[in-house]
């Protein structure tokens, strides 16, 4: 990665007058399987290179400290999400699928969808899953060190158990959930440019986004769950019929590739620190700090897309308006600007303030409901494991906005 100055000449939006900015120049490109493989390195040249950076791969801005990023996220009305979260400007530029109602929406049209939301996963929701929620995890812990004590975590417990219960909980069959990982990965993978990774989900898009929306629909739901009450809030006049199976769609999309990641970075995390796992057990109460600590440290949502509504100043640099800007959260989530030894996973901190779910209106609205499932997981694995390792060489799967495990083996000590 090389970082070199620029000059750049913009008009601000209040004087209408040229500007001249030295800006900081990055030829790196962010997509790339080695810096998918290992972003930190590239995270701290950002961070360093200053508050924003032009990446002349892709002629887009980019964004790596804390405090920019925050401020992006919380400022819907000057950095907006309704031109598209990804690489992809839909000022110009044709969406793959209808935009999210939730991620790639602003308000007005935000709105209403995410007061459904909000409700719909409102902590009256979530303690009618706790309990059954914590069995699914203990029934599925005991299943698998039943089978032996050396496994894949991935394949075992990350990927099953979001699979298990977040559907169960939308109200979807048993039949073609599988299909929500590679759904899911394509999704991601197409926030980024069009690269191998899009090509190499683009031959199964029309037959996963017709399952997808098949499962949205108000008769293929159980008349209990999250899409059943998403439906019911259609009928009250809360959202319109044609926003409904949108809305549905959203918590597919999200709810489980971004969960499936986050259990994986918690479970990397303490077979890599084995006095945290310590920690924990002797107080599982930590387990949903433990949870946010792995999301601040991990960053299993990697990168978000803004685009500029009108001419914006960030440091010395004037950004011009409908200009892209890439916000690297993972990069704040470690800036050691906002976080004394960042790089370290750490259940003394307090991780609240990460942005690893976002921030502002369109934070995470389902980031309860990944902590529910975390923290199931993690008291169910605290009361019957004593140490976990690593068992041989862990293996990343790539993908352009995620921060992916394919292969975690592990090694499991009963208590």
């Amino acid at each position: 990665m090389t970082v070199t100055t620029a000059t750049a000449t913009t008009a601000t939006a209040t004087t209408a007058t040229a500007t001249t900015a030295t800006v900081p120049t990055s030829d790196v490109d962010p997509f790339s399987h080695e810096v998918l493989e290992d972003p930190l390195p590239m995270h701290a040249e950002l961070r360093d290179a200053g508050p924003v950076v032009l990446l002349s791969r892709h002629d887009v801005f980019a964004m790596a400290r804390y405090d920019e990023v925050h401020a992006a996220l919380v400022d819907w009305q000057g950095f907006q999400s309704a031109a598209g979260v990804g690489m992809s400007n839909f000022r110009y530029e044709e969406p793959w699928r209808p935009p999210s109602l939730l991620l790639e929406a602003d308000p007005p049209r935000h709105d209403a969808p995410r007061r459904v939301l909000q409700k719909v996963l409102g902590p009256r929701a979530l303690r009618r899953l706790h309990e059954r929620w914590r069995a699914d995890a203990e029934a599925l812990v005991d299943e698998v060190l039943a089978a032996g004590t050396e496994f894949d975590a991935v394949p075992a417990l990350t990927s099953v158990f979001p699979l298990r219960v977040f559907p169960d909980a939308v109200g979807i069959g048993q039949e073609g959930r599988e299909n929500l990982l590679p759904y899911g990965d394509h999704a991601f993978n197409a926030f980024g440019p069009s690269n191998d990774l899009v090509a190499k989900g683009a031959p199964r898009v029309a037959e996963l986004s017709g399952w997808v929306a098949a499962q949205c629909r108000r008769e293929a739901l159980a008349p209990e769950g999250f899409g059943a009450d998403i439906w019911a809030a259609s009928d009250r006049g809360d959202i319109t019929p044609e926003m409904a199976p949108l809305v549905v769609r959203s918590l597919l999309t999200a709810g489980v590739d971004t969960t499936v990641h986050g259990l994986s970075a918690v479970l990397y995390a303490f077979a890599t620190h084995p006095d945290q796992w310590a920690r924990l057990r002797s107080d599982p109460s930590l387990s949903r700090v433990a949870f946010d600590e792995a999301v601040r440290w991990e960053s299993p949502v990697q990168t978000f897309f803004r685009t500029a509504t009108t001419d914006v100043r960030i440091g010395d640099t004037v950004v011009p308006e409908g200009r892209k800007i890439l916000m690297f959260l993972a990069a704040a989530n470690r800036d050691p600007r906002r976080w004394a030894d960042p790089d370290a996973f750490d259940l003394f901190r307090d991780p609240s303030g990460h942005v690893g779910f976002g921030m502002g209106i369109h934070q995470c609205v389902g980031q309860h409901v990944a902590r529910l499932e975390a923290e199931s997981l993690l008291t169910a694995l605290a009361r019957r494991v004593r140490t976990i390792e690593l068992a041989g060489p862990t293996v990343r799967h790539h993908n352009n906005t995620l921060r992916a495990w394919e292969s975690i083996p592990v090694r499991m000590t009963p208590a």
